[in-house]
C-alpha cells in the first residue's frame, strides 16, 4: 500500500507518504495563508523523499475537516483532481477519526469551533454523530461512564460532562490521517469537506440587478 494524505483543513499545510504500516515522509507547516500555492510543491518535496512519483501510489488521502471553509476546500479540490488524473481512489478523513486514530476504548473527540462553540463526535461504545455545540453548555450526551474525552479543552469539558479527560491535542498529526486511510476499505465515495456550521460570509439579501435587453 503506498498512499499520500494532505490536510488543509486548519491553520497548516500537511503531507504524509505511507508505504505498507509505516510513515516513510512527513511535512507539517503552519501556514495561515497561501496553502493553495503551498500545498503540491510540499507533496511533491513529501513524495521526493520517499523516493515516490505521483504514478507510484495506490490510493490518496484528504483531511475533509471540520475546519476552515476556504483551507478544507482547497486539499479537498486538489486531491479529487489528483485521483481523477491518476486513476485512483480519493479517500476523505475527518479531522475526528484523526484525532482519534490512536484511542482505545470509548472516546469523545472535541475540536474548536471558536465564538465558545466545538465540534463533538463520538468512538467505540461512546458512538455519537459529528454535531456543533456551546462548550460552556454542551446538552445531554449519552455516554459510557468511561469516556474519554480528547481534544480542544478537553478538561474543561471532561469535568462539565463528568467524565475523563485525555490529551488537549489541537490538530492530529498528518501521520494520523495516512493511518486511517490506509485502513479503509471499498466501496470508496468521492471526498467532501465535512461542514457542521454555515459559512461566515453570508450572501447578499438584495436581489440581484436586472439585465435590460436594449436589442
Amino acid at each position: 500500500m503506498r498512499l499520500i494524505a494532505l490536510d488543509t483543513a486548519t491553520a497548516r499545510c500537511a503531507v504524509a507518504v505511507f508505504i505498507d504500516d509505516t510513515v516513510v515522509a512527513e511535512i507539517d507547516e503552519p501556514m495561515t495563508r497561501g496553502q493553495a500555492d503551498a500545498l503540491l510543491p510540499l507533496a511533491e518535496k513529501a513524495l521526493g523523499t520517499a523516493g515516490l512519483s505521483w504514478r507510484d501510489l495506490d490510493r490518496i488521502a484528504v483531511g475533509v475537516g471540520p475546519g476552515n471553509f476556504t483551507g478544507t476546500r482547497i486539499a479537498v479540490s486538489a486531491v479529487r483532481g489528483l485521483a481523477l488524473a491518476l486513476d485512483i481512489p480519493a479517500l476523505g478523513v475527518t479531522s475526528f477519526e484523526a484525532l482519534a486514530e490512536a484511542e482505545e476504548g470509548p472516546t469523545l473527540v472535541s475540536i474548536d469551533a471558536r465564538q465558545g462553540r466545538i465540534y463533538l463526535q463520538g468512538f467505540g461504545a461512546a458512538a455519537l454523530p459529528p454535531r456543533q455545540v456551546d462548550l460552556e453548555t454542551p446538552g445531554a450526551l449519552s455516554l459510557p461512564p468511561e469516556t474519554r474525552v480528547i481534544g480542544h479543552r478537553a478538561a474543561q469539558l471532561a469535568n462539565t460532562l463528568g467524565l475523563t479527560a485525555g490529551p488537549e491535542t489541537a490538530a492530529a498529526p498528518i501521520a494520523a490521517f495516512a493511518r486511517v486511510a490506509a485502513r479503509m476499505s471499498a466501496p470508496f465515495s468521492p471526498p467532501a469537506p465535512l461542514y457542521l456550521r454555515a459559512a461566515d460570509a453570508a450572501l447578499p439579501a438584495d436581489p440581484p440587478p436586472v439585465i435590460l435587453d436594449d436589442s
